[in-house]
């Protein structure tokens, strides 16, 4: 089934353009939490950022499917509610945890290091959902080189831009909650899986994620930074600030929707190491925007030229990992699996798999569905018109380079989900 194509594209090939557009925006979303330096919390900081996603995660579900599809679909499979919530949760801690760990050794040491969490959900895709099983060697080989290629060529990026002892007194809490966010979003895979297995739309998923996200770093920014007294309550009286947090929120979501899709139609074990080149591209943001290579040496010149090509080579063995006949067996055995288990129909979430709505849900929006997204789009606008250029030094002539190029993946990988699954 991954290799049916319809309208020009197979669904490994889509999944493999979702997840190449995902690291392109991943790679933007982490430049604004540089205001962990401002003197605001970890917290703060990561509450305000997931203020923004929670946002445009309501958003981008009522725009393209609306509210009555979407709950429609929950209701369906409402055991997943659950795995979605915990799964929030997990990226809350996470996000919290690459707020600690930017602040004590800097984005360039922490960046790999949570990017290990491509390993973790080749792990965990292996041994709990059966994928690469009944794979070629070559194939297996591809997916589990390209994967610690990826890994090996972030460490070298992020290496590359340290230049003499960046690293603060609190070195060994940084690198450690560096680890612990790779452990987490490494893990959060799991529920995704079993979502997209068992037939629910990402973007069902992703609505009912976002409630566990913003209620779980709510819950640690009052019970661990000052309750009331937090910081984050200080940015939320700080427009000109807030603005360019909840951009980075909402620059995240676009990129997870892509990885979301990347995991449905790839599985765990390939589409998130593709994302994660999210690395290079974070990597161009710090060079060529804020110019954190300006005084960079030979030695860390041929870091960054050696790392991006190991990069590129990883992610081209694992684009080009096709799964055989036999391992698309494997993971039909999966769904059925979590349909028995669940009572789910086995047919129907065979034909989500294969990006092809068969329940005929109601997508009509309602009255709400615009009043949603126009409060969405008011409230990024009242903070827009407010807002103050950080006190950072940019390159604007760079800023509007990478913000065409964004704006070109949003293009093709939207318009291929479109054409080939009308975002299901």
């Amino acid at each position: 089934m991954q290799t049916i194509k319809r309208f020009g594209v197979s669904l490994h090939g889509l999944g493999v353009i979702c997840g190449l557009t995902a690291g392109v925006w991943l790679g933007a979303a982490e430049a604004p939490t540089k205001l962990v330096n401002s003197g605001f919390s970890p917290f703060a900081i990561s509450l305000c950022m997931v203020a923004g996603v929670f946002t445009a995660r309501w958003t981008f579900p009522t725009l393209l499917k609306g509210t009555k599809y979407v709950f429609a679909d929950l209701a369906k499979r409402k055991h997943l509610i659950v795995w979605a919530l915990l799964a929030g949760a997990l990226w809350a801690v996470a996000n919290t945890l690459t707020v600690f760990a930017i602040r004590d050794v800097g984005l360039a040491v922490a960046f790999p290091m949570w990017n290990a969490n491509s390993l973790i959900g080749l792990f965990w895709g292996r041994v709990l959902f059966r994928e690469l099983e009944g794979a070629s060697g070559k194939n297996i080989g591809k997916v589990v080189m390209g994967a610690v290629l990826i890994v090996t060529a972030a460490v070298m990026l992020g290496f590359s831009t340290i230049h003499g002892s960046s690293m603060g007194q609190h070195a060994f809490r940084g690198i450690v909650a560096a680890l612990g966010a790779s452990l987490m979003w490494g893990t959060m895979y799991v529920p995704y899986r079993k979502a997209y297995l068992s037939g629910m739309n990402p973007l069902s998923f992703v609505t009912a994620f976002t409630v566990g996200e913003l209620g779980t770093v709510l819950g640690l920014t009052l019970s661990l930074d000052g309750g009331i007294h937090s910081s984050a309550f200080q940015l939320f009286r700080m427009p000109g600030v807030l603005f360019w947090l909840f951009l980075g929120g909402f620059v995240w979501v676009v990129g997870d929707l892509f990885q979301q899709f990347a995991a449905k139609y790839l599985g765990i074990g390939r589409g998130i190491p593709l994302s994660n080149t999210n690395q290079l591209w974070g990597l161009a943001w710090g060079a060529l925007v804020f110019g954190e290579l300006a005084t960079a040496d030979r030695q860390h010149m041929l870091l960054v030229v050696g790392g991006s090509v190991l990069m590129i080579f990883g992610a081209l063995a694992i684009s080009t990992a096709v799964a055989s006949a036999k391992e698309q067996s494997s993971t039909n055995e999966a769904v059925l699996r979590e349909c028995n288990r669940y009572g789910l129909d086995y047919h129907r979430a065979m034909m989500a798999q294969a990006g092809i709505e068969s329940g005929g849900e109601d997508e009509r929006r309602r009255w709400w569905d615009y009043a949603i997204v126009l409060i969405a789009t008011g409230s990024f606008i009242a903070l827009g018109v407010r807002a103050i250029v950080p006190p950072l030094a940019m390159n604007l002539k760079w800023v509007a380079v990478m913000a065409i190029l964004l704006a070109v993946s949003l293009a093709v990988g939207g318009l291929s989900l479109w054409r080939r699954t009308r975002f299901s």
